[in-house]
């Protein structure tokens, strides 16, 4: 990720992914979801268990809905470098946490340490948007 976005010029952060996301936009999306990994660390340290409240739903179109607005509102270089920062965040977070609360161990974790997969299918649609 942190190569791509070297290699990014202002131009190309404003270029269209979809007829919905640009690619800063897109980098916006891979932001939100490495900060809500963040915030469900920070609750991981003070509950005991994980609730039913806690589960990504099945349709999260809704979220990604809503947080596009958000996410295309912020200066697109701004949006990259932010991008980069939370997923170095995320990353060094779900690294020290303990395995046994995490998914696949606990079953319940909303906290997917794999957050490379995530990452990679929107990373892939921004290349193939730059036509790499």
């Amino acid at each position: 990720m942190r190569a791509l976005v070297a290699r990014l010029s202002d131009e190309d952060l404003r270029r269209p992914v979809n007829e919905h996301w640009t690619v800063a936009g897109v980098l916006g999306h891979i932001a939100f979801w490495d900060a809500r990994i963040q915030s469900l660390a920070d609750k991981l340290e003070r509950v005991p268990t994980w609730s039913s409240d806690d589960a990504e739903p099945e349709d999260v179109d809704w979220i990604n809905d809503a947080s596009r607005p958000l996410a295309h509102a912020v200066e697109p270089r701004a949006m990259a470098e932010l991008a980069l920062r939370l997923a170095e965040e995320a990353d060094q977070r779900v690294a020290g946490l303990p395995l046994d609360r995490l998914w696949p161990a606990d079953p319940n974790s909303p906290l997917n340490p794999l957050r490379a997969s995530h990452r990679g299918e929107h990373l892939d649609e921004i290349e193939a948007a730059l036509g790499g």
